[in-house]
């Protein structure tokens, strides 16, 4: 009998060794435009969806015939409050009705995709790549579990006639992506850019009572949390220095070589609420001729820094509660600037 289940045992295995490669010879196989079909619509975990509104900006030129009818099905109408309430009104009263508007919406995606396409396509299929789907779900269930708040959003992933949203939005349900913004590295921003926004939408609700909540520290707070956070996310594999926008380990470095000097300088604007102020925005003030960009990001993440190595690996939860004066007192973090 042994003899016979090992023949058996080896025919199976010879049967599904088979199948997996016919599978895989099959999905390598596939053109762009099938594998575009089989890009899931949407990804929806908890309170939390992203639409994949760029397969239907695509399908909807399949065989070189434009489909309006997909354009209002399954672009405008499932993110409606995106393209009426946020590009319908920060683009101007004379570009409301290309996003506000049925016809609006069915012209520029008309022409957009055909005068794009290699580039759109190309964008496309480093989605495929990085196999989104999987990719969002997974990091939407890891982001659900780490955080101890529930976040209710809606986020598109679009192709769009006019780009300077980025990553970002109007409101909790008006959030998108814009594909075609030209200096986006598209794996960096879905792996690392999601966690990071979907941290401000957790922690900016919960500022509402605070008493500076509309000063610098606080926005040097909040981006720097969630840039904390996003390492935090990755379990710390990655260099700090990544969960900040367009900076080198160089960068980082130099932020650490004068870190007394920046916080010195920089106190004075904590309380600012203008908005405009050399912790915010050094590249307009050059209190600092030679600094990267992003300096309030990296302040905020070293005041995050401080706290947590005061308070335990897992305090980084308490930020969501402390008033942003609260996390910089607890911290530290003056302290450790006179000490250097």
């Amino acid at each position: 009998m042994k003899p016979l289940a090992y023949l058996l045992a080896s025919f199976l295995l010879i049967i599904t060794t088979y199948a997996c490669q016919k599978k895989d010879n099959a999905n390598k196989s596939l053109s762009f435009i099938e594998k575009i079909e089989q890009v899931e619509d949407s990804v929806q975990v908890g309170k939390i969806t992203i639409r994949n509104l760029f397969k239907s900006q695509i399908l909807a030129h399949k065989e070189n015939r434009f489909d309006s009818i997909m354009i209002v099905k399954k672009v405008y109408e499932p993110h409606q409050s995106l393209w009426d309430n946020c590009y319908g009104m920060i683009f101007g009263e004379e570009n409301a009705s290309k996003f506000n508007t049925k016809l609006g919406m069915v012209k520029w995606n008309k022409n957009l995709y055909p005068k794009n396409k290699a580039f759109f396509n190309q964008r496309a299929q480093e989605l495929i790549e990085i196999n989104i789907d999987s990719v969002l779900e997974s990091n939407l269930h890891k982001f659900n579990q780490m955080v101890p708040y529930e976040v209710e959003a809606k986020i598109s992933i679009i192709f769009t006639p006019i780009t300077g949203i980025i990553f970002g939005g109007c409101d909790n349900d008006q959030f998108c992506i814009e594909l075609n913004y030209k200096d986006m590295e598209i794996k960096h921003l879905i792996e690392q850019g999601i966690p990071h926004e979907l941290n401000h939408l957790a922690y900016e609700p919960l500022r509402e009572n605070d008493p500076h909540k509309n000063t610098a520290l606080r926005q040097t707070i909040d981006e720097g949390f969630a840039c904390y956070f996003t390492w935090q996310f990755f379990d710390k594999q990655i260099p700090k220095y990544t969960t900040l926008e367009n900076i080198s380990s160089e960068d980082w470095n130099w932020f650490l070589k004068n870190e007394k000097e920046i916080f010195m300088q920089t106190k004075a604007y904590f309380y600012d609420e203008s908005g405009d102020n050399p912790l915010l925005n050094n590249n307009k003030h050059q209190l600092f001729k030679d600094a990267p960009s992003s300096l309030n990001y990296w302040m905020g993440f070293r005041i995050v820094e401080k706290y947590v190595e005061k308070y335990g690996i897992s305090s980084w939860k308490d930020i969501y509660k402390l008033d942003v004066l609260e996390v910089l007192n607890k911290s530290e973090y003056e302290a450790y600037i006179n000490q250097l």
